[in-house]
């Protein structure tokens, strides 16, 4: 999953400019999720789930027609993509806001940095410009990083190779531990690097446990699956 934000100042049409490159990359037959950072509370006062939350509910579940969650907390971006990854499939996420994050950036106004893909000005954009953008999207941007600074890709950073990626020079399929990232591990939200070895010793045992079991081998073949640990007991 492919990561692009859509940033800049109030009022210079992020919102406008996420739901024409969504079209167009929806146009194009890809999956896509967004993300908005709103700076305020999400539920509405006085709805059920407000009154919920209010009488101390950690996490409150809204469904109807569609079904959403609310959390007591803000999450950290990194974070929440990866639970997205874990609700859905998705080819782009599409994030409207958060200017300081580590990913690719369409800019709404004067927005510097080595991540910005293109500066636009949303009144002016045609359907060329919009094409020319999602094509940016669909070439210079890149999924969550590793974050092992291994230089195995030839730059002396993560950070540097996804400079790289947004700038035309490379692209994300140079990361060596991408490539391997069989298994992932995280604490309390945090990702913690595997080296290859780790990986294929978790992956093997888990598996070898799973086949133990009732499962059919068939079904769970190429699919993502999770184990969860609640460490709260630490004596």
């Amino acid at each position: 999953m492919k990561i692009v934000s859509v940033a800049g100042t109030k009022k210079t049409g992020k919102t406008t400019l996420v739901t024409m490159l969504v079209s167009e990359l929806v146009k194009r037959g890809f999956r896509v999720g967004t993300i908005k950072n709103a700076h305020r509370k999400l539920d509405i006062e006085g709805k059920d789930t407000w009154k919920h939350q209010k009488a101390g509910a950690q996490l409150v579940v809204g469904v109807g027609e569609e079904t959403f969650f609310l959390v007591d907390e803000a999450l950290e971006l990194d974070t929440i993509i990866r639970k997205i990854e874990c609700l859905r499939y998705l080819d782009f996420l599409v994030i409207e806001g958060f200017k300081r994050s580590p990913y690719p950036k369409i800019a709404t106004s004067d927005l510097p940095g080595p991540l910005v893909l293109a500066r636009v000005d949303v009144e002016k954009v045609d359907v060329d410009e919009l094409k020319a953008l999602a094509d940016l999207v669909e070439t210079r941007t890149f999924g969550l990083l590793a974050n092992m600074d291994c230089q195995e890709c030839g730059y002396s950073s993560c950070k540097e190779m996804s400079e790289a990626v947004v700038q035309g020079m490379t692209s994300e399929d140079v990361c060596v531990m991408k490539k391997l990232e069989k298994v992932v591990l995280t604490i309390d939200g945090k990702k913690i690097p595997l080296n290859p070895f780790i990986q294929k010793f978790v992956k093997n045992t888990f598996l070898g446990m799973v086949s133990s079991m009732k499962v059919d081998t068939d079904e769970i073949q190429d699919k993502k699956i999770e184990l969860l640990i609640q460490n709260e007991d630490n004596r």
